[in-house]
């Protein structure tokens, strides 16, 4: 390959060659075009610095993406204010991710070789993906189009890595291509207040992908893909000061509970108990495959029939409760879109879901109140959608799935299948023109969940004594209805959207008269409506600015089944700047004040004291951003940006996520505000 200072005297040859997965795609036959979907492009990940999948969607309008605990640092990613179980996570169009594994594994998703990122609000966001209640958001594997590679390199404070390299290769005929990326990054511990414990826990994650097309003929794709994830997960005492390394923690675990954990029993003081007592620590690895087979078959008939896997372990530590689980998931689609006329497009189809996973606990293994969240999971379906196009200016698209539902936790004392069910979830999409700029679509869709696991409630398994229960036996049922107004022309664009969902039998944790944790259902329907406006402005050809405003309203009965108190109110602005020497980022989100009384929060800092309750009142606050990109020649890019400018977080205000609650028990989620700091980095990346 000629030098950078050779341009002028060679020419590089760049042959990009459209397979049949390309052409497809280009000609609308594998995406439904008329519900509105939100995309991220490599470049806003980029300007988000975003190793992972909860980063780079984290504050997208519509998008919140919840830390749940201090010290496991649960992530939830929630849609149009839904919660995080009613999230689908499909990875090119496919079901990879497990039921569980929305808890601890969206941390791990990298972004490294991801092409773009897509995000459809609203339950039938997606035909083939009805549990999807909340929406869905798709990860869109890069695929190899011409011979390139990547590294980048990054390190920052808080002990933060990053290494990641991406390739894509090509034959000479452009029929075989393959992608593969691989990702590290760690983070250390944070602990603001100084008094032992973190309050953002140590995360290392690793992964790889490898992702090959081949073109069987002028009419025949074939892909695989294969992924493998690791996650290491630590949060607690702090390595290095008052604990040893990770393995010797958990291996000193003896069952003794100190007298005191905190020094006069204050949070806020130094922490004098032994390193397990508040020591969470989960070990995740997943394995991810799909096969898919596309045919044009006649230019008027395309059919797709794909098969994917995937298997999640998982191994815990929840201050002294052990949880380990296994959840392995098959799933296999049959496809099919017809271009019946000039007027009509169908897709038809059928699908099954296999999904089995096993928990086991050696510290409640005793307990009589403790049963096993360890389930078997089957639904079976066919799905039909009719997109109509009566004139230019519209576009209407009806469809329907039915679905036959087996849930069934088999645990002894849960005897027989506790949800067996046939599920009917219509959804219309609707696109219209008024006008070269203006665009309105209006969408509506039923959707259902099957709420299966303890995890989707609370974040771990905090109690030797109680154990927990489970009380489920219907199915989530959900209704949407989503309209948006957009603008759009060369310079400006806009878009107002409003959305309501109304979600019946919603999971919740409650309490026994006995204070036993147990995972049941609301009897009362839960609702939330979300309005939002995003607009962008092209100043000039090298400053483009968006600004978006939110705002989230929760019924009472949605806000008592949250863990953690949810946005309502949002700002987000954006601002970048581009031109030959230099990329500039800034960003700031701005978050309303919440009362947190009204998410069920109460709290003391003082062990039996009462007087020394937890605020309420969250306060409003911002977070900015800001990254600088300089090109060194047309290969090497240098980087480097501040996350958290202002440094604000819960703890820096004086306020810990640690509490006792009125029975005097502790726990690590009393969260409002962020809890990571101001953290610097700076990188380099080389493009081949």
């Amino acid at each position: 390959m000629p030098s950078f200072a050779d341009d002028s005297a060679s020419e590089v040859e760049v042959v990009q060659v459209t397979g049949v997965r390309q052409k497809l795609e280009q000609a609308g036959r594998l995406k439904d075009v008329i519900q509105k979907t939100e995309v991220l492009d490599a470049l806003s990940i980029e300007n988000k610095n975003a190793l992972s999948l909860s980063e780079a969607i984290n504050n997208e309008p519509g998008v919140n993406v919840s830390n749940e605990c201090s010290m496991c640092g649960v992530k939830r990613v929630m849609l149009n204010g839904m919660k995080g179980e009613h999230t689908t996570i499909l990875v090119d169009d496919l079901p990879t991710h497990t039921l569980i594994s929305g808890f601890y594994a969206v941390d791990a998703i990298a972004t490294t070789g991801v092409d773009r990122i897509e995000v459809a609000r609203g339950a039938g966001a997606s035909l083939i993906a009805p549990e999807a209640i909340g929406g869905t958001v798709n990860v869109i594997t890069k695929q190899a189009v011409e011979n390139t590679a990547s590294i980048d390199f990054t390190k920052g404070s808080e002990q933060f890595s990053a290494y990641k390299l991406a390739a894509t290769a090509v034959n000479d005929d452009g029929s075989t291509g393959l992608s593969i990326s691989g990702q590290y990054d760690t983070q250390d511990q944070e602990d603001h207040d100084d008094n032992g414990v973190s309050e953002a826990p140590f995360v290392e994650n690793m992964s790889l992908t490898a992702l090959l097309s081949h073109d069987l003929n002028n009419r025949n794709n074939v892909q695989l893909r294969i992924s493998q994830v690791q996650s290491e997960i630590f949060g607690g005492p702090m390595l290095g000061q008052s604990a040893h390394g990770i393995g010797h923690i958990l291996s000193s675990f003896d069952g003794q509970e100190s007298e005191q954990l905190f020094k006069d029993d204050d949070v806020r003081n130094e922490y004098i108990g032994k390193p397990w007592e508040t020591t969470e620590w989960i070990d995740t690895h997943r394995d991810e495959a799909y096969v898919k087979w596309l045919t044009d078959i006649n230019n008027e008939l395309v059919s797709e029939f794909s098969v994917s896997y995937a298997k999640h372990n998982q191994d815990s530590f929840y201050e002294g409760i052990d949880y380990s689980a296994e959840d392995t998931m098959w799933y296999g689609r049959a496809k099919l879109d017809w271009a019946l006329n000039n007027t009509h497009f169908l897709t038809f189809g059928a699908d099954r879901r296999q999904e089995e996973m096993r928990s086991h606990t050696n510290a409640l293994q005793n307990v009589d109140t403790y049963v096993s969240d360890s389930f078997d999971y089957v639904t079976q379906g066919i799905f039909i959608q009719d997109t109509w196009t009566p004139e230019d200016w519209l576009e209407v698209a009806v469809a329907v799935r039915i679905d036959h539902i087996d849930a069934d936790f088999i645990d002894p004392s849960k005897p027989g299948t506790e949800i067996s069910e046939t599920f009917v979830a219509p959804r219309m999409d609707v696109r219209w023109f008024h006008h070269d700029q203006w665009t309105s679509r209006f969408s509506v869709g039923r959707g259902y969940r099957a709420p299966l696991s303890f995890f989707e409630t609370d974040h771990g398994i905090l109690d030797a004594e109680l154990g927990y229960l489970i009380d489920v036996d219907e199915l989530e049922e959900s209704m949407s209805f989503n309209y948006s107004l957009s603008f759009d022309n060369s310079i400006a664009s806009s878009t107002f959207s409003i959305a309501h969902s109304n979600v019946k039998n919603l999971a919740s944790l409650e309490e026994t008269e006995q204070g036993i944790p147990i995972l049941t259902q609301l009897e009362e329907d839960a609702s939330v409506t979300t309005l939002d406006w995003v607009s962008g402005y092209q100043v000039s050809e090298n400053i483009l600015l968006s600004l978006s405003l939110e705002h989230f309203d929760y019924n009472d009965e949605f806000k008592s089944s949250y863990s953690i108190a949810p946005i309502e109110e949002r700002v987000s602005f954006d601002a970048e700047w581009t031109s030959e020497y230099l990329q500039a980022y800034w960003s700031t989100v701005w978050f309303g004040s919440r009362d947190l009384s009204e998410y069920g929060y109460e709290g003391y800092n003082i062990k039996g004291d009462l007087n020394s309750n937890k605020t309420t009142h969250a306060p409003s606050h911002s977070v900015s951003n800001i990254r600088f990109k300089v090109p060194l020649n047309k290969d090497c890019h240098v980087y480097a940006g501040l996350s958290n400018v202002f440094n604000y977080t819960q703890v820096e205000e004086g306020d810990t996520p640690l509490f006792f609650d009125a029975n005097e028990s502790y726990d690590v989620a009393y969260i409002y505000a962020p809890l990571h700091g101001r953290e610097f980095y700076a990188g380099f990346q080389y493009n081949l």
